[in-house]
């Protein structure tokens, strides 16, 4: 049966690394891999999957409206297609992460995404949301904070490399440094109001 995976991690784990090696692995086996990048991020100049170790390849581009079940389906008049690979997967409204369940469930296609759980004020995005609810399996891709711990949670840098507390959540193109929960100091941004407690 197929499954829908959602793999996370904080910033710079290597996530998109990770799927274009598993686009390759089924490129290598003569295997069709359909690959998507949401149409907002166009840091790699155009419709692409770039990972920061050089490697890249050629994806389409899902904005808000886009239809992943009708998509597949027509796909499917073409050819087999034997695996959805979805960079940057945090985009997803909650429409698309139910239309990929039913790719899954209903035309028997794996899924697999790939997408940070939570914004520079910590709060939960919304395709990730709904992935980490419906996903038949959730694996972490770990990545280390500076202070040696895991890092967990995603700090939005300047130009300078000053930490930036306010803004929109989605704004491609701001540095990130990728922090364990106390590095980052969730209760100082977080909108949820919660004082920190007193030192004794």
């Amino acid at each position: 049966m197929a499954q829908l995976y959602f793999y996370y991690s904080a910033m710079n784990a290597g996530k998109s690394t990770t799927l274009l090696q598993s686009a390759h692995n089924y490129q290598e086996r003569g295997m069709q891999a359909l690959l998507y990048t949401p149409s907002i991020d166009h840091r790699a100049g155009g419709p692409k999957i770039h990972s920061r170790i050089g490697i890249s390849a050629e994806a389409t581009a899902f904005d808000r409206g886009y239809d992943f079940f009708a998509a597949v389906q027509g796909q499917l008049r073409a050819g087999p297609v034997h695996c959805l690979l979805i960079d940057e997967a945090q985009f997803l409204t909650p429409q698309q992460v139910l239309q990929l369940t039913l790719v899954c469930d209903h035309l028997s296609i794996p899924v697999l995404c790939y997408g940070i759980r939570t914004d520079f004020r910590g709060e939960p995005f919304e395709g990730s949301k709904y992935l980490l609810a419906w996903a038949d399996n959730i694996i972490e891709i770990k990545t280390i904070c500076r202070s040696g711990k895991k890092a967990t949670m995603n700090a939005r840098l300047d130009d300078h490399g000053n930490r930036i507390t306010e803004g929109a959540q989605i704004d491609i193109g701001h540095h990130y440094e990728a922090l364990s929960r106390k590095e980052f100091g969730l209760d100082q941004v977080s909108p949820v109001n919660q004082q920190a407690p007193s030192q004794p």
